[in-house]
């Protein structure tokens, strides 16, 4: 369980920086120069990543159960994470309506990822990393929108093409990784397939 602790505070931490800790980032990035924070940014970040695959792994091991979920949660769960494709994908495909709506997509998908994930996955382990991930993107979105508030930013809407290709991509990208992804990398098949 450490492993994964650690892992979620270098990975969340590294990217809470730029806007929870923007003095570091800056500090580091007139010390090393923009690559040289790129590099560190990804060097702790991946390190991040990989403690938190090993330490979540490890605690799969030994489960500590804090609840038995009905069967029917794990169909809500795949509606919130069709829905956290969207704003995925919505992150990347400019000009759409979703990021006009709420201007941080990202977050959002996280936040709807991670919540969705508690629901059906009922152990210690589960809440530290989905209760982690969507702890620190509630967080992170409020500070992401009052900065986008005081500096009066806005998202274009570019025309209902945008969100006909990001609705299209968000679904293709579901199935795949719902049907064949998820059980190929995480193990676990949410759509009964082994």
């Amino acid at each position: 369980m450490n492993l994964l602790i650690a892992g979620l505070i270098l990975f969340l931490g590294m990217h809470s920086a730029r806007f929870l800790f923007p003095a570091l980032k800056q500090g580091l990035t007139e010390r090393l120069g923009p690559m040289g924070w790129k590099g560190v940014y990804s060097l702790v970040s991946i390190t991040g990543f990989v403690l938190i695959v090993i330490g979540y792994g490890q605690a799969r091991l030994t489960p500590v159960w804090l609840w038995f979920p009905p069967v029917w949660l794990n169909h809500v769960t795949a509606l919130l994470v069709l829905i956290a494709f969207i704003f995925l994908t919505a992150t990347y495909v400019p000009g759409n309506r979703f990021k006009a709506m709420v201007g941080h997509p990202m977050l959002i998908g996280t936040k709807t990822w991670a919540f969705a994930h508690l629901l059906s996955n009922p152990t210690l382990a589960d809440l530290l990393l989905f209760g982690g991930f969507l702890v620190w993107a509630v967080i992170l979105y409020r500070v992401c929108r009052k900065a986008d508030k005081a500096a009066g930013v806005t998202y274009p809407k570019l025309g209902v093409g945008r969100d006909i290709l990001t609705l299209v991509i968000a679904v293709a990208a579901y199935v795949i990784f719902a049907v064949w992804l998820h059980a190929l990398l995480i193990g676990v098949a949410p759509m009964g397939r082994a």
